[in-house]
């Protein structure tokens, strides 16, 4: 399967009453499936998943696999502390249709984690139960684990590892565990504010939070990228610059929520503890997603 394009690591709809609200959802997915994105990721990192319960999770697994357009590859945020649960998930985003599950570095016991051969059991026996492929999701800055150039080899060997999504906003990494991969394991950048040097150094896509609200933006890289235009791929991530930053960084869910009213989507409120922005922070947000097509 080939993971190329722009997936957005979509967030999850609450109503005012903290509640999943679900013509959000179909709002949303709705007016996505009239763009170039490749398909989306669900209940990933952006989607709030440590607030989602089980049951929470796979509702919007089956929200988003009702109305997603079939040209779209769905991809499930199924990963979990353990083996056992991880395989559960996955397997049952496999039966709602997913074609892939993303899975994290498990890191509440960060100390065995950090190990290179207990990485390498993890997801090698998750891969082993899983019904569809895995995707290895690397987010240092949330695990406080960094996976290695030589385990991701190592897990690259693996005929049901067909990738990883690197959200380490790190360039040069990305750029060895390209090097150190066998042919055809596929590495998706995570972060919109490198996108167009990592396309540039051989990612055939990216996952990325900014999508959910400018997603004509950050096609407009891949597309120049794919039409060996480096000029237009530079200028457009030179647009989105600022933006992402404060999505990426500053201002987090809250602030990528804002940026979705902004723009014509559904952001709506956060789970708490996530709160809401200033009134400074939405100025701010304006002014950067000003002119920026969605």
């Amino acid at each position: 399967m080939k993971l190329q394009g722009i997936f957005p690591a979509i967030t999850t709809p609450f109503d005012h009453n903290g509640d999943l609200y679900k013509v959000k959802v179909q709002h949303n997915i709705e007016k996505w499936n009239r763009t170039g994105l490749a398909g989306y990721l669900v209940a990933g990192s952006t989607g709030e998943t440590p607030y989602l319960t089980t049951e929470e999770k796979i509702q919007v697994w089956e929200w988003t696999a009702q109305h997603a357009a079939s040209d779209k590859i769905l991809i499930a945020g199924s990963g979990a502390e353990s083996v056992r649960e991880s395989v559960r998930l996955t397997n049952r985003a496999a039966e709602l249709g997913y074609k892939a599950g993303l899975i994290l570095a498990p890191h509440y016991y960060r100390s065995m984690m950090s190990r290179m051969e207990t990485q390498i059991l993890f997801f090698r026996t998750v891969a082993d139960q899983a019904k569809i492929p895995i995707l290895l999701y690397h987010f240092p800055q949330v695990t406080g684990i960094d996976l290695t150039p030589d385990a991701v080899a190592t897990l690259s060997d693996h005929p049901n590892i067909i990738g990883m999504k690197d959200s380490s906003g790190n360039l040069e990494g990305t750029k060895r565990f390209l090097a150190a991969v066998k042919p055809g394991f596929q590495v998706l950048t995570g972060s919109a504010t490198v996108l167009a040097e990592s396309l540039a150094a051989g990612c055939p896509g990216a996952i990325l939070a900014l999508a959910n609200a400018v997603p004509y933006a950050c096609i407009s890289i891949y597309e120049a990228h794919r039409t060996r235009e480096p000029e237009a791929a530079i200028d457009w991530q030179n647009r989105i610059a600022c933006a992402s930053k404060l999505c990426a960084t500053a201002y987090g869910i809250p602030g990528l929520k804002y940026a979705m009213d902004l723009k014509g989507y559904y952001g709506g409120p956060t789970r708490l503890p996530l709160t809401v922005i200033t009134p400074g922070a939405k100025r701010e947000l304006e002014q950067a997603f000003e002119g920026i097509k969605s």
